[in-house]
């Protein structure tokens, strides 16, 4: 019966990791493909790596349900069940927001400013860092390592200089003479784009509060 558990239990481990695997390639797909668009807005590669995003997205699904379905056939006792799929699901919601802006973009026909890409290049990267470091601090909370506080105050700094860049920008478009449309267009991109720091946070602040309930 142990055996059994312990061969279920290492299912699960190697579902989370096959999930990260999916996220990281997500993540790069979706850096590759918003600045694709930025160095040439009429890209062809725009599209494919759009619809890669959406690829590894799906396969994080598939991945997911499995994941639920496994733990939620009577694996792990169920406060620890809830505690992993509570954090996949808030993990899950950072490529929804990806596709979004990619969706933002292609579907509103959005060209983005020459005088906003060197601020909107700081604000992608500096998001993708911070979700960058979410799996690192996933293995450190699976292996029952130390570090995750640590990761923790990483990911805040990016998100607070994400913040930085995200109201720096929005006051560049207002304070610009470009198309009133087009400003609120902007805007609601710039906002979307500061929901991946502001989720990777969250995320990172849910694995620090789970570190710390093994520890009572």
């Amino acid at each position: 019966m142990f055996k059994l558990f312990f061969q279920k239990e290492k299912k699960v481990e190697k579902l989370i990791y096959a999930y990260l695997e999916n996220f990281n390639l997500s993540c790069e797909a979706f850096q590759k493909a918003i600045f694709s668009c930025i160095n040439d807005p009429y890209c062809e590669e725009f599209n494919f790596l759009k619809n890669q995003t959406h690829k590894y997205e799906s396969k994080a699904d598939d991945i997911k349900n499995e994941l639920n379905n496994l733990m939620y056939g009577k694996i792990l006792i169920p406060d620890s069940r809830e505690d992993i799929m509570r954090l996949i699901l808030a993990l899950d919601k950072i490529p929804g927001i990806m596709e979004t802006v990619l969706s933002m973009i292609k579907y509103q026909h959005l060209l983005l400013p020459n005088h906003m890409i060197p601020d909107l290049r700081d604000l992608i990267d500096a998001s993708m860092k911070a979700c960058r470091i979410i799996p690192l601090q996933v293995n450190c909370l699976v292996k029952k390592e130390k570090g995750i506080r640590e990761f923790m105050k990483q990911v805040d700094q990016k998100e607070s200089y994400c913040d930085h860049i995200e109201k720096k920008l929005i006051k560049s478009v207002f304070n610009s003479d470009m198309d009133p449309f087009l400003k609120l267009q902007l805007r609601d991109l710039i906002l979307k784009l500061g929901d991946i720091s502001d989720q990777a946070d969250r995320v990172s602040k849910r694995m620090n509060i789970l570190a710390l309930k093994r520890q009572v």
